[in-house]
C-alpha cells in the first residue's frame, strides 16, 4: 500500500470514528460545578459523619499501632466525633478556616486531635514522613428499605512510609493540616528498625474542593470529601526554588505557611503577602531574587570575599550549632548577615532581626 493511500484510509476513519461519537452522551464532559455550589453539599456530609460516628483509638507507645483509629456508626449512645469540638483535652476536634475558590466565609477544614506532637512542626512546603489510611464519604440513596446515610469506603492505606512526601505537591488539605501538628523523637533498634514516639496523630476531614474535586483519582470518585487518619513522624525541609534558603526560612511572618497567590483573582494584603519581598506576586519561596535587584537570592548570599568558607559556598540562614552527636567540628557558623556601608564591620551575622542581605535590594553585589 503506498503512503496516500495510507493516510487516505487513516484520515477517513478518523472522520468517521468522531462523527458517530461527538454527539453520543456517554462521551459528554461534565464541566467541573462551581465551588461555592459544591461546598454546601460536601460540608453537609462532613458534619453528618462527625455526628454519626464515633471513635477509639489504641494507645500503645514504642509500637506500630500507637494511635492507630477506628471509626464506627454509633449503636450505642458513644459519644459522637463531634462531640470533641473545642474540647479543653486532647483529643480535639478543631476547625481551620481555608479561604479559596470564592466560597463565602471560606472552607471548614475539620481536624481531630488526637496528639499534638512533641518536636516541630512543618511548614506548608516542606516534606513529611507520614503514615496514613484513607476513606472517601458519600452519601446513599434513600430507599423504601433504607434512609439516606453517609458511608465511607476505604481506598488506601500507608504503615510504614519510606520516603518524605513534599507538602506543596499534594492535595490542598494536607498542605493545610500537617502544621498544626508535631513530629515525635525516634530510637533505632540494634536490628535497623525504628521506634517512633510521642509523633502527632489526627484525622483530617476534606471537603472535595481541597482535594481532587471534579477528577476524583484512582477509586476515588469525583466530588468526594476525603477521611485521612494519619501520624507524622519527622520532616524535611525543602528549597522549592533551590536558592539556597529553605522554603520554611523565607515565611517572613512566621505562621508556618507560605502561599503561590498568582492562580487567584486578587493579591492578598497583609498577613500573607509578608512572605513576598519585593511584592511583584512571587512569593520568596519560589522567587530566585527575592528583593527584586535582578541579582539572585543564591548569588546575594555567597560568603563575602575573606570569610571562612567553610564546607559550602553559601551561608546557612541561621548559624548551625555543633551536634553533640557527632565528632565533625561544624564550620558554618554564620548565619546570612545584614549590610551596612557606613560600618567598618559592614557585615552584621549576630543582630537579631537583622536585614539580610538577601532581602536588601540596596546590598552592592556588584563589590563582591
Amino acid at each position: 500500500m503506498n503512503k496516500f493511500k495510507f493516510y487516505f484510509i487513516v484520515f477517513t476513519a478518523s472522520v468517521l470514528f468522531f462523527s458517530c461519537t461527538k454527539d453520543d452522551p456517554a462521551n459528554t464532559i461534565e464541566p467541573p460545578r462551581d465551588y461555592a455550589e459544591q461546598y454546601p453539599k460536601d460540608i453537609a456530609i462532613i458534619e453528618d459523619y462527625l455526628k454519626s460516628n464515633y471513635f477509639t483509638v489504641i494507645n500503645h507507645p514504642g509500637f506500630v499501632d500507637d494511635q492507630d483509629i477506628t471509626i464506627k456508626k454509633i449503636d450505642a449512645g458513644q459519644p459522637s466525633i463531634y462531640s470533641y469540638l473545642d474540647s479543653a483535652t486532647y483529643p480535639k476536634l478543631l476547625v481551620r478556616t481555608v479561604n479559596m475558590h470564592n466560597v463565602e466565609k471560606g472552607y471548614k477544614l475539620y481536624y481531630l486531635v488526637l496528639r499534638p506532637g512533641v518536636g516541630v512542626s512543618p511548614c506548608n512546603v516542606d516534606g513529611v514522613l507520614a503514615s496514613y489510611r484513607g476513606t472517601y464519604l458519600e452519601r446513599s440513596t434513600a430507599t423504601t428499605a433504607a434512609p439516606s446515610e453517609v458511608t465511607a469506603t476505604f481506598f488506601e492505606e500507608l504503615k510504614y512510609p519510606q520516603t518524605t512526601l513534599n507538602l506543596y505537591g499534594v492535595i490542598k488539605g494536607w498542605s493545610e493540616i500537617f502544621p498544626q501538628f508535631k513530629t515525635g523523637t525516634a530510637t533505632i533498634n540494634t536490628n535497623g528498625t525504628v521506634n517512633h514516639n510521642d509523633f502527632g496523630a489526627g484525622v483530617m476531614f476534606i471537603p472535595s474542593g481541597l482535594a481532587y474535586y471534579n477528577i476524583g483519582s484512582g477509586e476515588i470518585p469525583s466530588y468526594s470529601p476525603l477521611v485521612f487518619s494519619f501520624k507524622l513522624y519527622t520532616i524535611e525541609r525543602l528549597d522549592q526554588d533551590d536558592d539556597g534558603v529553605f522554603s520554611y526560612q523565607e515565611d517572613q511572618n512566621n505562621d508556618g505557611y507560605v502561599y503561590d497567590f498568582r492562580n487567584t483573582n486578587a493579591y492578598p494584603t497583609t498577613p500573607e503577602n509578608l512572605d513576598d519581598t519585593d511584592k511583584d506576586a512571587i512569593p520568596d519561596f519560589l522567587d530566585v531574587d527575592d528583593d527584586g535587584d535582578n541579582y539572585t537570592t543564591k548569588l546575594e548570599i555567597t560568603k563575602p570575599v575573606g570569610t571562612n568558607s567553610g564546607l559550602s559556598l553559601y551561608f546557612p540562614f541561621d548559624p548551625i550549632v555543633d551536634d553533640p552527636f557527632t565528632t565533625a567540628i561544624e564550620t558554618e557558623t554564620k548565619g546570612i548577615p545584614s549590610y551596612d556601608a557606613t560600618k567598618d564591620e559592614k557585615f552584621d551575622y549576630t543582630t537579631p532581626g537583622r536585614l539580610r542581605i538577601h532581602l536588601d535590594n540596596n546590598y552592592p553585589v556588584k563589590k563582591l
